[in-house]
């Protein structure tokens, strides 16, 4: 009993020293909304967050994780010694959401030990996290661990775990692997993710089976739930994606995806005449590398509105690194790209790096040398960069933000063609140009006009206001 009363007397110790850290404005209500605590409320074993983008799915889950890790729950039965698993995609997203939001909520006083995959411990945010010790609210020790669906099925196997959290959907052997990880424990799955592959078993495992299991519990979380998101935003958003796109991005909605996957490409108004783009305009390159398969480059501008222009290709298959450097600067000497007077940059696949594309120097080493400068550091998520790309093919007011000079055939037969094949997954072929159009556009182009130098007029007005200025601050002393 004496135990029981001193634990209450620390937690309640503990909670009064964190009154400003952001677990307690989120346990307050400051920063929590009505549907997440539905979530936390929830006693089933697998419960299931299915959100738009920024609509706070992420947000519970990573609390969710620190509650029973730290033995707080405030709705369930507490443990001490708790190991959890949360479940990324891949690594890089691990780090870039799951990871930081763990980091965010989790109080530093709590945290005994962090073991790092990659980078260094005293400061994980930058690093890859493969687990973090917490000090239990009982006594003990509790463990985050973090996998990645790259890893494969095998890398799930063996442990007992108390809960896995399942940041977006997994592919459906690790989530049934992660099932058997807490069945001798009597644990909990729960996932929040957006609902972007289709109607996929998760669709049938927990969408549909949800009232005919004891165990399994949903609910869809949109932007309107979230009362911290501005309404000016939301309708920015919405602006901003097409009708399909709005079900599951903004309501959290399932869709079936099938046919072409942009719909939105129009030859009458995307594909243009070419014209005389001002050198202000150019951006950069962008290359998907290939041997065998071509290699895909194109030449990107952006105006001051930030529309993007692709004004010039080289599309070709079964040629080495030395001759591609050399059509890509005949194009861009006959373009007049940039002038001619500076060194050729260009966004290049990071598989470039990998030296199993060429026989002694990775690609990217080559082209380097060649005199053109590639940068391997892209964004390569394709669901992601699929959905920007479909921002900028969208026609608002009448005009896109994307347009396709008529001699990049390469892209324009792309464009036409890309197709889904399953659920939301486009087939891997005849893709090479729009894989480097997204490396692009994921890259957030965009384009400040130069200052345009005074004329007379505005340098005199500038006289008269500064001597104007100067009189009436004289008189105001005298």
């Amino acid at each position: 009993m004496k135990d029981e009363i001193l634990r209450i007397k620390l937690i309640d110790s503990e909670l009064e020293r964190r009154k400003n850290s952001p677990l307690n404005k989120y346990n307050t209500g400051e920063v929590k909304h009505l549907k997440q605590l539905a979530f936390h409320k929830n006693a089933k074993k697998n419960r299931w967050v299915f959100g738009g983008n920024r609509s706070g799915k992420t947000e519970c889950g990573a609390v969710e994780c620190i509650y029973m890790a730290l033995g707080i729950h405030p709705y369930r039965e507490n443990r001490n010694n708790v190991f959890g698993w949360v479940v990324s995609l891949s690594r890089e997203v691990q780090r870039d959401v799951a990871q930081k939001k763990i980091l965010h909520y989790l109080p530093k006083s709590s945290i005994l030990d962090i073991t790092m995959n990659s980078g260094k411990k005293d400061s994980p945010e930058y690093g890859v996290i493969d687990q973090i010790k917490v000090r239990n609210s009982f006594g003990g020790v509790s463990v985050i661990g973090f996998k990645s669906c790259d890893q494969g099925r095998e890398k799930f196997q063996g442990s007992s775990l108390d809960f896995v959290w399942f940041d977006e959907e997994p592919p459906e052997d690790i989530y049934y692997e992660c099932k058997m990880r807490v069945f001798d424990k009597k644990g909990d799955i729960f996932g929040t993710m957006t609902p972007l592959k289709g109607l996929t078993f998760i669709h049938d495992e927990i969408y549909l089976n949800s009232k005919n299991s004891p165990d399994v519990w949903y609910e869809f979380m949109d932007w309107n739930d979230n009362p911290f998101l501005d309404s000016d935003e939301i309708e920015k958003l919405s602006l901003e994606l097409s009708q399909d796109e709005l079900e599951s991005r903004k309501y959290g909605r399932f869709k079936t995806s099938e046919g072409l996957v942009y719909t939105e490409f129009d030859e009458n108004i995307h594909v243009i005449e070419p014209f005389s783009v001002p050198i202000e305009w150019h951006d950069k390159l962008s290359i998907d590398p290939g041997l065998k398969n071509p290699l895909s480059c194109h030449w990107y501008a952006v105006d001051f509105d930030g529309n993007v222009y692709v004004i010039a290709e080289h599309f070709e298959a079964g040629k080495e690194v030395s001759y591609h450097a050399q059509k890509i600067k005949e194009i861009s000497k006959k373009i007049g790209w940039k002038g001619g007077d500076e060194k050729l940059e260009a966004l290049i696949d990071s598989a470039s790096n990998q030296r199993t594309l060429a026989s002694v120097k990775s690609v990217t080493e080559l082209f380097y040398e060649q005199g053109i400068n590639v940068n391997p550091n892209v964004n390569k998520d394709l669901f992601s960069g699929i959905s920007r790309v479909k921002q900028y093919l969208k026609v608002i007011d009448g005009k896109p933000r994307l347009y396709v000079f008529k001699n990049c055939v390469n892209l324009i037969r792309e464009l036409k063609n890309y197709r889904y094949y399953d659920g939301d997954t486009p087939k891997k072929y005849d893709d090479h140009a729009l894989d480097e159009l997204r490396y692009y556009i994921m890259s957030k182009p965009e384009n400040t006009p130069p200052k345009q130098p005074k004329n007379q007029m505005q340098i005199h007005k500038e006289r008269l206001f500064r001597k104007l200025d100067y009189e009436r601050k004289r008189s105001s002393y005298q």
